[in-house]
């Protein structure tokens, strides 16, 4: 048996599945007190875009984190009672724009109720590989296409290989922390 195979032996023998729906499940830890807790733990601000057979839609999110680079992936997290959920299933392709340090008021506008083309119409947006709307002034920008997407609590867990990225080096960050917006500044190579 291989080390893979009995990782996956172990992981299989001490997660037993249950048939519990999640509303029974006694929390561990309050969802408030959990919320005041994540709100400690800074973040990125992304852009999530998609275009396709779904539409064209956008969200902001600071649940996006790298899991391989072999191949190149992403995971983003959606709530599954957001307005854009069906169209990222639906087109199973997206963008993650990382945001620079001048886009507080665009993270805002993704992240509230603007209509979706009031939203694009705020920013010039390119495309790369997938069709996905690009910033064309985001920190950076991963193209994607989504290969899984597994379900937790309230949300969809997408599973998203970078197919296609492009960088800005003439800006710096944004970052997310203590419930505020936070400039990240680049160190400039001399």
């Amino acid at each position: 048996m291989t080390e893979d195979t009995s990782m996956q032996s172990t992981l299989n023998a001490t997660l037993p599945e249950t048939d519990m729906p999640l509303a029974e499940k006694e929390a561990a830890v309050e969802k408030q007190e959990y919320r005041n807790a994540m709100a400690r733990l800074g973040s990125a601000v992304n852009i999530i875009t998609t275009d396709g057979p779904g539409g064209r839609a956008g969200f902001t999110a600071s649940a996006v984190c790298s899991v391989t680079d072999t191949p190149p992936t992403l995971l983003v997290c959606l709530n599954r009672s957001a307005s854009v959920h069906p169209a990222f299933i639906q087109n199973q392709v997206l963008c993650v724009n990382t945001l620079a340090d001048s886009h507080e008021s665009l993270s805002n506008l993704f992240g509230g109720k603007t209509p979706m083309e009031q939203r694009f119409d705020a920013a010039e947006w390119t495309d790369l590989a997938t069709g996905s709307p690009i910033l064309t002034n985001a920190l950076v920008s991963f193209d994607c296409k989504v290969t899984q997407i597994t379900r937790v609590g309230t949300h969809d867990i997408m599973f998203c290989e970078v197919v296609a990225l492009r960088c800005n080096d003439d800006c710096h960050g944004l970052a997310y922390f203590d419930r505020r917006y936070h400039p990240l500044m680049r160190q400039i190579a001399c």
